[in-house]
């Protein structure tokens, strides 16, 4: 199993949509200060249900949804899809490929997917479990965890 995309529109930073492919192997995202990489983690982080927006840099999780600039717009949602390799089945779904959704709106109402048909948080976090992916899984570490004694709080 491997992370083969990442789907973001209307998130923190990225007001456009944008896709992130990914091989399998060593992948690093760098860039400039300020241009979106922590966002990148955020994003995964809440998509796999990520529920303190303390946690993903924000007061509220409306923080979440592209507040706008000068010139534009803000969003009225957020959106992150993450698709996951799954041919080995490492994934208790009897599909060889697994996309998890969220979505949410302004308005606080909200909304998880596998594969397009929508479900609860506790089937995605159920799917993953023993997996070691999830969103206090070592394979994500967001910005700041790293100068934390324990970084996994």
């Amino acid at each position: 199993m491997y992370l083969k995309s990442i789907d973001v529109n209307g998130f923190k930073s990225f007001a456009n949509k944008i896709e992130f492919k990914f091989e399998e192997g060593i992948t690093a995202i760098v860039g400039p200060n300020g241009s979106g990489k922590s966002n990148v983690a955020d994003a995964v982080r809440w998509v796999l249900g990520e529920q303190s927006a303390s946690k993903l840099r924000g007061s509220k999780m409306e923080d979440v949804i592209f507040s706008g600039t000068e010139q534009r717009k803000p969003m009225a949602a957020a959106y992150v899809a993450i698709t996951l390799d799954n041919s080995d089945h490492s994934l208790p779904i009897d599909y060889n490929e697994v996309t998890v959704a969220r979505r949410v709106y302004r308005s606080g109402e909200s909304e998880y997917l596998i594969n397009g048909t929508v479900t609860r948080l506790k089937d995605i976090t159920s799917m993953f479990f023993d997996t070691g992916i999830g969103k206090e899984g070592y394979s994500i570490i967001g910005q700041g965890q790293i100068e934390r004694s324990d970084p996994f709080k």
